[in-house]
């Protein structure tokens, strides 16, 4: 069995990685952005947390993922292997989702943020060079296309899942943020 899926005729089909990787962004993805649409609300209606601490809160997760982003890579490149590298950025990803339904306080808040965004970091670079590793030069454009269209697909249903949640659970975030699991674990 061949390790590539249909593609267009005259063109050669993208490897199962490059599938199974943009199905994985997808999926991530909506978990992640239901939980980003939502986490203002909660940290100042819920928690009491000011604005300036969403902000900050939310500026330390971005740099971390921009950090993390940084060491990934060399370290991919060193150790010649990306899949471990991958699987661990998404398996600490999704090991925090529990952590927002959980917190009581901001410190919880920004210790799961932090650590989704480590994973992020961690997966991001690999997961491109692996893509490079499994595709042929005159694929790679169809295979980073793919990946971003499924990640951007995902941010896209994300909040706008999030929003239908909080209509039929009567606003319940916490609620909504269990059912993050649902996406965030499939992966």
């Amino acid at each position: 069995m061949s390790d590539s899926v249909a593609s267009v005729p005259g063109r050669k089909a993208l490897p199962r990685t490059v599938i199974a990787l943009g199905v994985v962004a997808l999926l991530m993805d909506v978990s992640s952005e239901m939980v980003h649409a939502l986490l203002p609300v909660f940290l100042v209606g819920m928690l009491g947390v000011s604005v300036a601490a969403v902000g900050l809160i939310e500026g330390i997760a971005e740099a971390t993922a921009a950090i993390s982003r940084l060491f990934s890579g060399a370290v991919s490149d060193w150790v010649g292997r990306r899949k471990p590298l991958v699987l661990l950025g998404y398996g600490l990803s999704a090991a925090t989702k529990p952590l927002f339904p959980l917190a009581s306080g901001v410190g919880a808040v920004l210790t799961a943020r932090f650590l989704d965004r480590v994973g992020k970091g961690i997966r991001s670079a690999p997961r491109d060079a692996l893509i490079a590793d499994v595709t042929t030069p005159d694929q790679r454009g169809a295979a980073y296309g793919l990946r971003q269209a499924m990640d951007t697909v995902g941010a896209f249903a994300g909040p706008l899942l999030a929003v239908a949640l909080m209509l039929a659970t009567a606003d319940d975030v916490r609620l909504v943020f269990w059912i993050t699991l649902l996406h965030g674990w499939t992966v």
